[in-house]
């Protein structure tokens, strides 16, 4: 698949799923994205920070063959040779791990996404090549060690219509939220633990999508 159609496929989705073991409420991650995907979540993203190489590497090859199974994106987290030795669909990079701009001299199809935390930042990434960026984190958050002072819903606002490239936005969305992310222009929020620590991961999913869905709905422009 080329860059331009797995771009096209990012700009269709709407919730972004970020799966991580340890947050997955004792659960196995391959439960937690069955579940996510019978919600009808099409992007997905494999996040392990503390998984030896070779078992990060086996639980992706299994994303990566159940989400192929029903055309969902898969984005690997950090990994650059992970995403290519299982043939995802993209690579999310952080600002410690490998710079987009050697990452994109390394894949030209891939889709390679950066986490940002201000409008420069989001606009560098842009011009290195990122192929989407994220906004973060949002609201507080406590699924990273380290996170940058939350930015508010309304710093999407602010920053979204500066880009070029489609933009995510994660960092405690939850359902008693997400209409705040929402009304203010974010069309892929991504979630970890108000999906994967939930009771029923494929339930939180479907009320989350249902959101989006309503709000793009509204959105669109009458004839």
């Amino acid at each position: 698949m080329t860059h331009e159609e797995r771009a096209r496929r990012f700009e269709a989705a709407d919730l972004y799923v970020v799966i991580t073991g340890e947050f997955c409420a004792g659960r196995s991650p391959l439960a937690v994205l069955d579940g996510v995907l019978e919600a009808g979540v099409r992007l997905v993203q494999c996040r392990e920070k503390r998984l030896d190489d070779g078992v990060y590497f086996d639980l992706a090859r299994e994303f990566r063959y159940r989400t192929a199974a029903v055309g969902a994106l898969l984005i690997i987290d950090d990994r650059l040779d992970i995403a290519l030795g299982v043939e995802a669909d993209g690579v999310h990079l952080g600002r410690m791990d490998v710079p987009i701009a050697t990452a994109r001299a390394l894949t030209a199809d891939l889709l390679i996404g950066a986490s940002t935390h201000s409008l420069e930042q989001a606009l560098e990434a842009e011009r290195a090549g990122a192929s989407y960026v994220n906004l973060g984190p949002i609201f507080a958050t406590k699924t990273k060690a380290k996170t940058a002072f939350p930015l508010g819903p309304a710093a999407i606002a602010e920053i979204g219509p500066n880009l070029s490239v489609p933009f995510s936005c994660m960092g405690g969305i939850r359902p008693e939220n997400i209409e705040q992310v929402l009304a203010h222009g974010a069309r892929h929020p991504a979630v970890v633990t108000a999906v994967t620590a939930a009771p029923d991961p494929r339930a939180a999913a479907t009320v989350l999508r249902e959101k989006i869905l309503a709000a793009r709905e509204l959105a669109r422009p009458r004839v």
